[in-house]
C-alpha cells in the first residue's frame, strides 16, 4: 500500500501548495492524524463498512469545524475535509498514518527542504553548526533543515545523512580506511 499512501501524498502536498496552504494543512493533517491514533472508535468507525457513508461524513464533518477555529485555516481545512471523504468513500483511512508521513517528504521535496541527520563526536557550537549548514546547502542545492546527535565513538569529526547519502567524514572512518589500505599492501 506504499505506492497508494505516496500517490495521496503527492496530490495532498500539490494542492496544498498551489493553494498556498501548505503549513496550515501540514499542522493540521498532524493534529488530525493525533486523533486518528489516539481514538481507536474514531479509526473502527471510519474503518468500518457497515457504517453509511453520510455518517461517516458527518463525523469528519465535525472534527474538521472543530481543527478550522482560525481564519486562516479554511482553505486548509476544506482540503483536509475532501481527503477524508475521499479516504472513508474508498475504505483508505487506515493508511492515514502512511500517507501523513509520505506528505511531509512529499512537501518537503516539493519546496527544496531535505533533513540532514549529523552526527558528532562531540556537540558542535552554533557557529560550527551554522558553517555545516550552509556547506550542506551549497553541495546539496536545498534548503536543509538539520537534527544533531552526538557519538564518541566516532573519536573526531562527524558523519551527516542526507536522505540516502551519507558523508562520513569522522576519524573512525578515515582510521578505518587507512587499516584498509595497510592491509592490503
Amino acid at each position: 500500500m506504499k505506492s497508494a499512501s505516496l500517490q495521496y501524498a503527492g496530490v495532498l502536498a500539490d494542492i496544498a501548495l498551489q493553494q498556498e496552504v501548505a503549513e496550515t494543512f501540514s499542522k493540521q493533517l498532524e493534529q488530525l492524524l493525533s486523533l486518528y491514533r489516539e481514538s481507536e472508535e474514531l479509526r473502527k468507525f471510519l474503518a468500518s463498512p457497515a457504517i453509511p457513508r453520510p455518517a461517516k461524513h458527518g463525523v469528519i464533518e465535525k472534527i474538521v469545524d472543530r481543527m478550522s477555529a482560525r481564519p486562516d485555516s479554511a482553505g486548509a481545512s476544506k482540503i483536509l475535509r475532501n481527503f477524508l471523504f475521499v479516504l472513508a468513500d474508498h475504505r483508505r483511512t487506515q493508511l492515514l498514518p502512511e500517507i501523513a508521513a509520505a506528505f511531509h517528504g512529499v512537501l518537503r521535496q516539493r519546496q527544496g527542504i531535505a533533513q540532514a541527520d549529523i552526527t558528532s563526536a562531540v556537540e558542535l557550537s552554533a557557529a560550527q553548526k551554522k558553517e555545516l549548514r550552509l556547506a550542506l546547502e551549497r553541495i546539496t542545492g536545498k534548503k536543509i533543515e538539520t537534527r544533531y546527535a552526538t557519538d564518541s565513538a566516532l573519536l573526531g569529526g562527524a558523519v551527516v545523512r542526507v536522505g540516502s547519502t551519507i558523508y562520513d567524514g569522522s576519524v573512525r572512518n578515515q582510521l578505518e580506511r587507512l587499516r584498509e589500505r595497510l592491509a592490503s599492501e
